[in-house]
């Protein structure tokens, strides 16, 4: 290895213009963060060597979607064996439920996975039917508790998410603590379970027991064939939309903007994690085309991550959310608003942490283009 530090990627980009999967090696610098791509067909320097802040050692690992200037790049294996060996070794992928009883804490438990150096690359929020419940929980079958867990499962909404992290598997369960939740509260008070659980059923979180379990139950929740897995919960009605943009996703404000979202007496009805590709967005931003200067850099913004899309649920959502995400520059939201979310956690005008539906009549509309149209 030379005396600076980098990692190779082989990373995808889809051209739309020329329709095409275009293939790069991906060089990134850990001494100052710079990036240089390589296009493999031409055999040329794509993009010479560059400081680019927006990307972190943490973002680089296979599977991962990551933005470079703006284009989406896949990550889709190592570029060399020096980066095989430092990378790969010990990532791994987890699945982590919020259970019914701990979904109202959702933005706290959010928060301490983000915390503790986990990456969220999936979310979302489903009822389980009976049958799912008992699909999921086979292996329990002939346990007493069976019946409990099941009802227990189905009495309520749960957040599914795919974590990953090094060795995700056993990290998350350590993280989780005992299963009883009065025993994790004297061996491992700083655990989720000792925090938000009650008892032994209802401990607020589950976690995969090895990593064949981990793979089963992301294919249960998230399935990579053609099949939707469990539905979403939303139910497109007296709602309002809401999107905590890649930005705010990216510095790990997720888990803090629900709990806001939550301690202002919202009711969050759904949540899911969505990648925009372009064509997306310039569809669900139609509206602000030739109206808004910013347009085509909210574009950008919204393409350049993964985004988490809610239903708000109340009477008059549309309004009293609007109001409670404040304007639309952060600089003027903190001088006139400065309780609203995007005083809080807002940058710029563009990257102001989250979208909200303005005019009452697109509310469900907006609703339904995540968590229909996308989510289909």
């Amino acid at each position: 290895m030379s005396e600076e530090d980098r990692y190779v990627f082989i990373a995808e980009w889809y051209d739309p213009n020329a329709a095409l999967q275009r293939r790069y090696q991906l060089f990134f610098y850990t001494k100052d963060g710079s990036v240089e791509m390589y296009d493999v067909k031409n055999h040329r320097v794509f993009l010479r060597r560059t400081k680019y802040d927006e990307l972190h050692k943490e973002d680089l690992f296979l599977g991962n979607k990551i933005n470079v200037f703006s284009r989406q790049l896949h990550l889709v294996d190592y570029g060399d064996q020096y980066t095989s060996r430092k990378v790969g070794s010990k990532k791994e992928k987890t699945l982590a439920l919020i259970k019914p009883d701990a979904v109202i804490k959702m933005g706290s438990i959010i928060e301490t996975i983000l915390d503790s150096g986990f990456t969220i690359t999936k979310m979302k929020m489903v009822l389980l039917s009976r049958k799912e419940a008992m699909d999921f929980y086979n292996e329990h079958q002939s346990k007493p508790f069976f019946n409990d867990l099941v009802n227990f499962m189905i009495s309520g909404p749960i957040v599914a998410m795919e974590v990953i992290g090094d060795e995700a598997v056993s990290s998350w369960r350590k993280l989780l603590g005992p299963t009883n939740s009065s025993i994790a509260r004297s061996e491992s008070p700083e655990s989720i379970r000792a925090k938000f659980g009650t008892d032994g059923t209802k401990n607020a979180a589950h976690g995969s027991d090895s990593i064949a379990s981990a793979a089963r139950e992301l294919e249960f929740f998230f399935p990579s064939s053609g099949d939707r897995g469990p539905k979403n919960t939303a139910n497109f009605k007296d709602c309002t939309c809401c999107i905590i943009k890649p930005h705010a996703v990216s510095e790990g404000l997720t888990g803090k903007i629900v709990n806001a979202i939550l301690d202002a007496d919202f009711k969050i009805s759904a949540i899911q994690m969505f990648t925009m590709e372009k064509a997306n967005a310039e569809e669900f931003y139609e509206v602000y085309k030739g109206v808004v200067a910013e347009y085509s850099d909210m574009l950008v913004e919204l393409c350049s991550g993964p985004c988490v899309a809610l239903e708000i649920q109340e009477a008059n959502a549309p309004k009293r959310f609007r109001d409670y995400c404040g304007p639309t520059d952060p600089e003027i939201a903190r001088h006139l608003r400065p309780k609203t979310l995007r005083a809080h956690f807002g940058k710029s005008k563009i990257k102001n942490a989250v979208h909200c539906t303005d005019l009452p009549e697109d509310a469900v509309l907006e609703v339904q283009y995540f968590f229909k149209i996308l989510d289909n």
